[in-house]
């Protein structure tokens, strides 16, 4: 499964997610950035007893919406909530490569283009039934099938021999997923029209990662299923935890599965519970939790908490500015631009970004541990990081000439089109944590240096869910936002930023960024060098049309009881994290 999620919080000071992990990178303000460095990123080894309850933080200004399926969810805060026992098909290495450890094997033939994955032996739900080829298989039909609305149907996946056919009705079934010994055997061969090179990394989008109980699921209609118990209130998992209690938008109670394949599972019970950001440095002093994510504005209150460890990570996400140039037409699967459109004009795009004071910013609320990031590809991905990109700094100068020079002349206060007519932006933010408020109306200030009439939509910030909803519904209200993305560990952008990608939220549909898009992942990229020019070639061009502006990212540090052993953030750990963590002896 692509791993792309929604993040809340354009600061991305709340947790990300827990499964990513990344290698150091540097900030401006090198001694918060240097600090966070030497935070480990695993708990000490020490031996494990059985038993005990653990309590997790979710940390929320809003509930969170509780669709447990991998298809229909979209939210960071979903997938966190069910990660105790939403366990994928594969584990994988440090560098997120898939291996044969975890709970299906995996094998590629090129020659042939096709996929095998066979789930093992002895992996079963947690109701005890075995995980078959079906469970398999029937992700894939929750996904493409246009009755269930999933926003993961994307043009990676549609690489899939037959995955169109079924989507559009003209077939009733895959024809490209093959199940060799029957619904109920343990085999699947998927398929495909071209074989790419991301494939033998987790998080590629070209096959899913995940299955699905279809014997639990089979009698619910796809359209009805987002709102149906099985998804909402009693979804079944094969981790090692399943679900005892749910409390609406509230919090979880997990306990172990009996039938988990790796074993049983250390702890008794564990409970996710939502906390608002702003409640969180307390909660951590207090011991309130026994592992919560550190809000990174609320550093300096809880950095000398005692009995507590302090690991952290730099998460594969970033928060960026997007702005809104055409519509997403459903009926044809597709980003639809419209070159009339407010936004569309490259210089004020760009004078935007240089708007934004982000170093100064993050140097004052974040102590060191945000920062602004120049590209849309992260530092984490290596060579596939152009790092002569430098992005948008500060430069009200270069902000002024570049609008001068458009034709956006200043009447009054203001500037006004180039056609004449009043400039009013409307920006869409989301809530969060405490320092949200004060550093969008920075930003909005500083664009009101250059002449730029920016207000909130709204008139205020909007809560998560609701300002998702305005952004892929693409409403009217909203001429740019202020969004935040986890990434897939996979490089490749094709899902968030191409033409049939329902998450480009700006809907910016252009020739050039189709054609990069497609030579990154095809077969001339199995050839590295070649696959790292697009990459950095793309990343030239992004900036340049600043269709969406990268932002930030952070430190994504965790508080962890030190009674607690075996939690870890390296990408090797994640799929059998939840087994391994227990008290100590």
């Amino acid at each position: 499964m692509k791993k792309t999620q929604l993040l809340g919080s354009i600061g991305l000071v709340t947790g990300a997610v827990l499964t990513l992990a990344a290698c150091g990178q540097k900030s401006n303000d090198n001694a918060g950035a240097n600090g966070a460095k030497k935070f480990p990123q695993q708990t000490p080894k020490k031996a494990v007893k059985k038993g005990g309850t653990l309590s997790y933080a979710l940390e929320t200004d809003t509930p969170f919406t509780g669709i447990f399926n991998n298809e229909l969810s979209t939210t960071q805060y979903d997938s966190d909530v069910a990660q105790f026992g939403n366990e994928s098909l594969f584990d994988t290495d440090d560098s997120y490569k898939i291996n044969n450890k975890g709970p299906a094997t995996f094998k590629l033939d090129r020659k042939a283009k096709t996929i095998t994955i066979e789930v093992k032996k002895g992996v079963k739900w947690s109701d005890g039934k075995q995980v078959t080829a079906k469970d398999v298989e029937y992700e894939y039909e929750i996904m493409a099938n246009k009755g269930s609305k999933s926003q993961r149907y994307t043009a990676s996946l549609q690489n899939i021999v037959g995955l169109t056919d079924y989507h559009d009705g003209k077939s009733k079934t895959i024809s490209g997923i093959e199940m060799p010994e029957g619904e109920n055997g343990r085999k699947v061969v998927i398929h495909f029209k071209e074989m790419k090179p991301g494939m033998i990394q987790s998080g590629n989008g070209y096959f899913l990662e995940t299955a699905s109980p279809y014997h639990q699921l089979k009698n619910i209609p796809f359209d009805k299923l987002q709102s149906s118990d099985a998804v909402r209130k009693n979804p079944i998992f094969f981790g090692p935890y399943k679900i005892s209690k749910i409390v609406r938008g509230q919090s979880v109670t997990w306990v172990p599965n009996k039938y988990y394949w790796r074993g049983t599972p250390k702890l008794d019970k564990i409970t996710i519970s939502v906390v608002n950001p702003n409640s969180a440095s307390q909660a951590i002093k207090s011991h309130k939790f026994d592992i919560a994510s550190v809000v990174n504005s609320q550093w300096q209150n809880i950095k000398g908490t005692k009995d507590v460890n302090f690991i952290a990570q730099i998460p594969l996400s970033y928060s960026y500015l997007g702005f809104k140039v055409g519509k997403w037409d459903a009926k044809k699967g597709e980003n639809v631009m419209n070159p009339k459109s407010k936004m569309n004009n490259k210089a004020l795009r760009q004078a935007i970004g240089y708007g934004m004071n982000v170093d100064q910013v993050y140097k004052r609320y974040s102590y060191g541990l945000s920062f602004r990031v120049p590209t849309l590809i992260p530092k984490q991905f290596g060579d596939y990081f152009d790092k002569n990109v430098k992005g948008y700094t500060y430069n009200l100068k270069k902000a002024n000439q570049l609008l001068d020079k458009a034709g956006f002349k200043k009447k009054g206060k203001y500037r006004v089109q180039p056609n004449g007519k009043p400039l009013t932006i409307r920006l869409a933010a989301m809530t969060g944590s405490s320092t949200q408020e004060p550093i969008v109306q920075n930003y909005i200030q500083q664009w009101r240096k250059e002449g730029l009439n920016v207000k909130l939509t709204t008139g205020r910030l909007i809560e998560f869910n609701s300002f998702y909803d305005k952004v892929q519904n693409d409403d009217p209200s909203v001429d740019m936002f202020l969004g935040a993305w986890s990434l897939s560990s996979e490089p490749s952008p094709n899902d968030l930023y191409g033409e049939k990608a329902p998450m480009n939220y700006s809907r910016f549909v252009a020739k050039k960024n189709n054609q990069l898009l497609t030579d990154m992942d095809s077969q001339k990229a199995f050839n590295h060098k070649y696959r790292v020019d697009k990459f950095h070639e793309w990343q030239k061009y992004m900036d340049d049309e600043a269709y969406v502006i990268p932002v930030a990212n952070n430190y994504s540090i965790t508080a962890v009881n030190k009674k607690l052993t075996g939690y870890s953030l390296k990408p090797s750990d994640a799929n059998s994290l939840w087994y391994k963590v227990g008290y100590a002896k």
